[in-house]
């Protein structure tokens, strides 16, 4: 057991957390139904689960639903920057939920932080990025043969997961959590699409119309802000590496450029890749004079800030709240938000709750079958898709608490479907 059975900033700050939790709680109709099945059927009774995921308001009423379930839960942040600190206190105080995070905790904080949670020997993990799977399978190893499965949340880590699994280095069952449908179409591109151009307008407070909006990548994520973005009135560029993806985004109506070229003419630009250095240093000398940088990927390397510092003479730290100004010696300023970390939780609040219900709806039925199926035989060691029955539970339940119903097939077209001798 960690020597700290909570780290949080100040349990002073819990009321505030409570009161959020509640209002979230409401936009979360998925998740308090599954939580009130849980309560009664008890389904993780007796797994330890620890969770690394960005500590907001959404993933607490996701931790009060697998404790009501009979889960021992325990939470880590999976951002130094995500941490909201009085929902971190509220779970602490009023759940009784272990949580180890606090937000600008620095490096070996953040890292003690994983520690705490996997020295709880979970039988069960969540990730977001994979940093806790990582160290599971290296300082942790020893504990890997008892971890029944992990699910894990965002793009970045399954990229990292199935990396693991190509190389032969994977040593538990996985649930790639962010390629379901009822993730990725809707947490991704809704909940990104908003949060991140919330966060831009929260530090910056610019104006989006008639400026110019470059996105990198046109994944699921960029796909939503992109279109949020034109919706506001901005010109919007998109760079591309995927010749597919570049074509979908010209069919779409958007210019698709090089970013070399592109840091000629963009006014603001929005990293949303998973790699590394997407802005760099043959980038950052071409951008134009007050040039907004942002990222919304899971990591704080798709800006090399390192380059940029040195390409600077100066440095402004908190030019406004969660904004950072360089002078780069050209006489040219550009500013970076959040530290280049994500955007929406860096200078905002993250994802809407009611997308976000989908998404732990998903986590919560996913843990549910992982603990069922490992009393029978388990699941064999590679990256696994959600199950279809439990996106198919999360998707009906989310339409009828939107009041929306819709057809069935008939025995006729179902026979159809299932048939190949029936054509023209």
């Amino acid at each position: 057991m960690p020597t700290k059975q909570y780290d949080v900033k100040d349990l002073k700050l819990a009321p505030l957390g409570k009161r959020r939790m509640e209002w979230a709680d409401q936009q979360m109709p998925v998740l308090r139904r599954i939580r009130d099945r849980f309560a009664k059927e008890k389904p993780l009774r007796g797994v330890t689960l620890s969770a690394c995921l960005h500590v907001t308001t959404e993933t607490a009423n996701l931790m009060r639903t697998l404790k009501a379930g009979g889960a021992n839960v325990a939470l880590c942040a999976s951002n130094p920057l995500s941490t909201q600190d009085d929902v971190a206190a509220a779970l602490v105080k009023y759940e009784e939920v272990p949580v180890y995070a606090i937000r600008g905790e620095d490096n070996k904080t953040y890292y003690n932080h994983l520690r705490a949670v996997l020295e709880r020997r979970p039988d069960i993990t969540m990730d977001d990025g994979a940093d806790l799977v990582t160290l599971l399978h290296t300082e942790f190893s020893p504990q890997a043969a008892q971890v029944r499965a992990s699910m894990e949340e965002t793009t970045t880590g399954v990229i990292r997961l199935r990396a693991m699994e190509r190389d032969g280095a994977l040593k538990i069952p996985v649930i790639a959590v962010n390629d379901a449908d009822t993730k990725h179409l809707f947490d991704n591109r809704y909940g990104t699409g908003q949060s991140t151009v919330d966060g831009i307008l929260r530090a910056t407070n610019v104006l989006l119309a008639g400026r110019t909006v470059v996105i990198a990548g046109y994944g699921w994520c960029g796909k939503g802000v992109a279109s949020r973005a034109r919706g506001m009135g901005a010109r919007v560029i998109i760079t591309e590496v995927d010749p597919i993806r570049a074509l979908e985004a010209a069919m779409d109506g958007f210019a698709v450029m090089p970013m070399k070229e592109a840091t000629k003419i963009g006014d603001i630009f929005i990293t949303l890749t998973g790699d590394k250095h997407v802005l760099r240093e043959e980038h950052f000398l071409s951008l134009k004079d007050g040039a907004i940088l942002a990222n919304s990927g899971h990591f704080d390397i798709e800006i090399d800030l390192k380059a940029l510092r040195r390409l600077s003479q100066r440095v402004q730290k908190e030019v406004r709240p969660n904004v950072d100004g360089y002078l780069l010696r050209n006489g040219r300023w550009v500013y970076v938000i959040g530290e280049g970390r994500l955007v929406n939780l860096a200078a905002a609040e993250g994802h809407p709750a009611a997308v976000m219900d989908m998404s732990f709806a998903t986590q919560a039925l996913c843990a549910e079958w992982v603990a069922r199926v490992s009393r029978n035989g388990g699941l064999e060691v590679r990256v696994h898709p959600v199950p279809k029955h439990v996106e198919e539970v999360v998707a009906s339940l989310k339409l009828d608490s939107m009041g929306i119903k819709i057809d069935r097939l008939t025995a006729e077209q179902k026979a159809y479907l299932s048939s190949w001798s029936e054509g023209t």
